[in-house]
């Protein structure tokens, strides 16, 4: 869990930024792994909601092809879904249209549509006031970018964006989710990537117009949520992976490292995130994993970490796997691996 970078202080609370980007943009400034931190003297505390559920308002202006019904719609059905994963306990209730504008300071929640052409990258962003003292979240508002053409059918439609899925991804940073790192993407003509392929929903780079896929959470995102608001009795059937990657005897602060469960095909994703090298992945269903340590070569770094605070995030080494499965217990922690990498 990596610190967020405040925008603005209020005394004991301060406004933090977070955003998703259409595939061939850039993303703000998020944290490493799943999960969101704000630094309270010499700790790193995680930012959630201490009350649920979250109390939420949508604007009342719709877009064409999209009314505010059919985006509180939207947003009803992205929140169940986060609502039904069964290791995490989150819920949000609907409180009603309002006029307010996403990233007002009003002391509520508010989702909606607003015009933001400068973005012209940005599908969607998530703004937070947070209690920079326990980081409690106090207030978040997601903006959805009018510019763009959206959907709400159920099959998706030709040449517009997701809306369920944006919002779904969105939703997720919400309850304090960050960016995950399981994706493939490719640089394009004039600047940005484009998305090959993800493995989860909070990948900060979406797939094209057209598609639904990003409606479901992946084992990547579920593992995050149930980090931040576990379920009573989740963390006695799951367990972690707990280790180290180094190069040349020293640890390698950025790591995407990827636990592979052979036996489901799932992947769970986690970041070094000390300059000793050190790695936790949580959420792992019990049995053999085969570990993936790779450079975080696929987004801009700053999807995932405050490049301004945190240490120099080593992208100089090559693919490197576990010599040996990684066994997680039921439960507990693995006993600690190392994966040694070397420079390209």
């Amino acid at each position: 869990m990596s610190p967020l970078r405040p925008r603005t202080p209020f005394g004991r609370r301060a406004a933090v930024l977070l955003s998703a980007a259409l595939a061939l943009g850039l993303t703000q400034p998020a944290a490493a792994y799943q999960t969101f931190g704000i630094t309270v003297g010499t700790k790193v505390v995680r930012v959630k909601w201490s009350r649920l559920p979250v109390r939420y308002a949508v604007t009342d202006r719709g877009v064409p092809g999209v009314s505010s019904a059919q985006f509180r719609d939207a947003a009803a059905r992205a929140f169940a879904t986060w609502q039904g994963v069964p290791s995490a306990s989150v819920s949000a209730t609907f409180t009603g249209f309002t006029s307010a504008e996403p990233g007002d300071e009003d002391n509520q929640n508010t989702l909606g549509f607003a015009s933001r052409p400068e973005l012209s990258r940005v599908l969607g962003s998530t703004s937070y006031l947070i209690d920079d003292t326990t980081g409690e979240i106090l207030e978040a508002d997601i903006f959805v970018n009018a510019v763009f053409p959206w959907s709400v059918s159920a099959s998706g439609e030709a040449g517009k964006f997701d809306l369920e899925a944006i919002i779904l991804h969105e939703t997720g940073h919400l309850f304090g989710l960050g960016h995950s790192a399981l994706g493939e993407t490719e640089l394009v003509a004039g600047g940005g990537r484009r998305l090959i392929a993800a493995q989860s929903v909070m990948f900060p780079i979406t797939f094209g117009t057209g598609i639904v896929t990003d409606r479901v959470p992946r084992p990547d995102d579920v593992a995050g949520l149930a980090e931040v608001y576990p379920a009573s009795g989740a963390a006695t059937e799951t367990g972690s992976a707990t280790g180290r990657v180094t190069k040349g005897g020293q640890g390698v602060f950025g790591a995407h490292v990827v636990a592979f469960n052979p036996a489901t095909g799932n992947l769970v994703g986690n970041f070094t995130t000390d300059t000793q090298g050190g790695v936790t992945i949580t959420g792992l269903a019990p049995g053999p994993y085969i570990i993936r340590v790779e450079p975080l070569d696929d987004a801009e770094l700053d999807s995932f970490f405050d490049v301004s605070a945190a240490p120099s995030v080593d992208i100089n080494f090559r693919v490197t796997y576990s010599p040996s499965f990684v066994v997680v217990p039921r439960g507990g922690a693995s006993k600690p691996f190392e994966v040694k990498v070397t420079a390209k």
